[in-house]
C-alpha cells in the first residue's frame, strides 16, 4: 500500500464485526450471571439486528442485482451467498426475539425441538459454500475484493461452529433441556470469533485524498 492510500473496513464489515462482538460477549457464561437473563438475551437480540443490517448491505452490493443470463459463475455464487446469508440472519432475528420474550415472560416460552437459529445456521453453511465457489474465481467478481480466501474460510468455520451451537441448543421434549449447554455457548462464542476476525480482515484500500464519491460509497 502506498502512502497515498489508507485502509478501512468495508461498510458491511462494521455490522458483522459489531454483531459478532455482541454474540461472543453474550455467549460467555459469567456474562449472563453478571447482567441477568434479560440483558444477556437482549445482547443476542441486538447482535442479530446488526447481522441483518450488514447482510442486507452485502446483498445490495453483491453484483448490485440478482444474477441474470450472462452473469459469471462467481457473480451468481456471490449473490446467492449474500441472499441465503441474509435469510439466515432473519432466522436469527426470530430466535433471539423469542428468547428475549421468554426471558421477560416465562409463560411465553416456545416449545421443544429445533429453534429458528438452527435454520439460520443451515443458511449460513449454504451461504459459506456459495462464497467458496465465488472465491474460486475472484477475477470474475464485479468487486474482486468482495471475497478473499481467508475471510471465506473463517466464515465457513464460523458457520460450522454456529451449527454445533444449534445442535447443542436443541430442546429435548421430555426434559425441556438443551442437548448440550456447553456447545450451545461454546459454538456461539467460537463462531462469533471467526465472524469477527473475518469482518476485521475485510478491508479496502481507499485513496487518502479521494472525495466520498458515489462509487466509493457503493463499493465500501
Amino acid at each position: 500500500m502506498t502512502a497515498e492510500r489508507r485502509v478501512r473496513l468495508r461498510r458491511e464489515a462494521w455490522g458483522f464485526a459489531i454483531g459478532s462482538l455482541f454474540f461472543a460477549v453474550g455467549a460467555v457464561p459469567f456474562y449472563a450471571d453478571a447482567v441477568g437473563e434479560v440483558a444477556a438475551n437482549a445482547t443476542f437480540f441486538v447482535g442479530a439486528v446488526f447481522f441483518t443490517l450488514a447482510a442486507l448491505i452485502q446483498l445490495l452490493l453483491s453484483g448490485r442485482r440478482p444474477p441474470r443470463e450472462g452473469s459469471s459463475r462467481s457473480d451468481r455464487a456471490d449473490w446467492w451467498a449474500a441472499a441465503v446469508q441474509f435469510a439466515g440472519t432473519l432466522f436469527f432475528n426470530l430466535s433471539t426475539s423469542a428468547a428475549l420474550i421468554t426471558a421477560v415472560n416465562e409463560d411465553a416460552r416456545v416449545g421443544s425441538g429445533w429453534r429458528p437459529d438452527a435454520w439460520g445456521s443451515v443458511c449460513f453453511l449454504v451461504a459459506s459454500a456459495f462464497a467458496v465457489v465465488a472465491t474460486t474465481d475472484r477475477d470474475g467478481l464485479w468487486d474482486p475484493h468482495a471475497r478473499t480466501w481467508r475471510c471465506t474460510w473463517l466464515n465457513m468455520a464460523g458457520s460450522v461452529f454456529f451449527g454445533l451451537s444449534a445442535i447443542g441448543a436443541f430442546v429435548i421434549p421430555e426434559t425441556s433441556e438443551f442437548v448440550s449447554q456447553f456447545w450451545a455457548n461454546a459454538g456461539t462464542f467460537l463462531g462469533a470469533l471467526c465472524f469477527l476476525v473475518a469482518a476485521l480482515l475485510s478491508r479496502r484500500d481507499i485513496p487518502a485524498d479521494a472525495a466520498p464519491t458515489a462509487a466509493h460509497t457503493v463499493a465500501s
